[in-house]
């Protein structure tokens, strides 16, 4: 059976790996522009396909059949080629989204509901809350009557759902708007799933609303999917299994500490271990000055650094799998924790101070080490997910953070 993800692009799709997880199929990944849709539908050598942006309606008028669900959502997401080699078009994002609802927690049934987006996938959204009974369903658009500009008029919403592709990978960072418009929400959901916490989920972190992203959607709605593909129902629980294994490779793992707590040292181990990419900040911003740490602070001083290392690890913090080594001072600027906290969890790496180095280091040949500590503790404790003592063998070290992490 030939299956797979049709789209326009698909550069960093996870399906193939979850439907790898599911059966055993060929899952392969077809990006066709508009031009080429028509040829590919008709003509093209697929069995049944998931449907992505931007074609969840464009290919509506090659169905000669359609499910309730795709009917009722005016999008299809499935597509099954039918044996007198017509086509029959499902929608599984429903499904996905009934899955995600009750990972989050969430009874919308007479709330007022917000979706950010008009595209295929709010429409499956809103089907979905339509079943929960929300009291109303708002959908915002760039250009409808009700828009970004708007957005006062609803300040009333329990629930906001972001169904657009906006801060999602390469684009991290943005957000169509804020949950600040919403004073009242209860919950949030981003269909997004890599960064793991998109801008609107960090901002939900933050202000206490519960809130989940759309990792398990995905998993859930290829499920279904893989079902209708080989006619065969498949146990509940590995939609979970795949999501947990999935977010654990995605997940980066960041070493934060003191300078000369062996940062680069376990995060060399570390990503050895787990099959990653090492990245490391200090030396990053090196290579991109042409100059050495204590260069950059002679001719600019600590704020000119601070600047580089914040430029470096906006860039770090967008990847995914990998283990990242920080400097020992990246948590004096609060800019930088959402840049790691995107997309990973981070350790504090602790080391008695006694055994710290200052050789190279333009902060710590500078300081007091107990005075500097006292101020950066509590910045270390603000930023991490957990501590791990780093005062035995590396192998030690790189043992307790497996165990944690992953």
């Amino acid at each position: 059976m030939k299956c797979g993800l049709l789209g326009e692009k698909l550069g960093h799709s996870y399906s193939p790996m979850i439907h790898a997880a599911l059966a055993d199929y060929e899952y392969l990944l077809y990006e066709k522009s508009p031009a080429e849709l028509e040829d590919f539908l008709l003509r093209g050598d697929w069995d049944a396909l998931n449907v992505t942006i931007p074609y969840k309606k464009a290919v509506m008028p090659y169905c000669a059949e359609l499910s309730d669900a795709a009917r009722r959502c005016g999008s299809v997401n499935t597509l099954l080629r039918l044996p007198d080699g017509g086509i029959r078009g499902e929608n599984t994002d429903t499904d996905g989204f009934r899955f995600l609802l009750r990972s989050l927690g969430f009874d919308p049934s007479g709330k007022k509901s917000v979706i950010l987006g008009s595209g295929g996938a709010a429409a499956a959204v809103r089907a979905v809350l339509e079943e929960e009974g929300a009291s109303e369903i708002v959908t915002v658009s760039r250009r409808g009557e009700d828009n970004y500009e708007t957005l006062a008029r609803h300040a009333d919403a329990r629930f906001v759902v972001n169904a657009t592709p906006v801060g999602m990978f390469p684009h991290n960072g943005e957000a169509v708007c804020s949950l600040r418009s919403f004073p009242r929400c209860e919950a949030a959901a981003d269909l997004i799933y890599n960064p793991a916490r998109s801008a609107l989920l960090l901002e939900a972190e933050e202000l206490g609303i519960r809130h989940v992203n759309g990792l398990g959607m995905l998993v859930a709605q290829a499920k279904r999917s893989c079902e209708l593909f080989c006619g065969r129902t498949i146990p509940e629980g590995e939609i979970t299994r795949i999501e947990e294994t999935l977010s654990r490779r995605m997940r980066n793992i960041v070493l934060i500490g003191m300078p000369g707590c062996g940062k680069s040292t376990i995060g060399k181990l570390l990503a050895e271990a787990t099959g990653r990419v090492f990245c490391e900040a200090d030396a990053l911003a090196e290579r991109e000055a042409g100059l050495s740490i204590p260069e950059i602070f002679r001719r600019g001083g600590e704020d000119a650094f601070r600047a580089r290392e914040t430029a470096v690890l906006t860039e770090l913090g967008r990847l995914s799998g990998c283990v990242i080594a920080t400097g020992g001072g990246c948590v004096t600027r609060e800019e930088n924790y959402p840049l790691l906290h995107q997309n990973a969890v981070i350790v504090w790496l602790q080391r008695d101070l006694g055994k710290l180095p200052k050789e190279g280091r333009p902060i710590s040949l500078g300081s007091d080490l107990n005075e500097l500590y006292a101020r950066r503790r509590p910045l270390y404790e603000r930023f991490c997910d957990l501590t791990v003592p780093n005062d035995g063998t590396p192998e030690e070290t790189v043992h307790a953070i497996l165990k944690k992490t992953v």
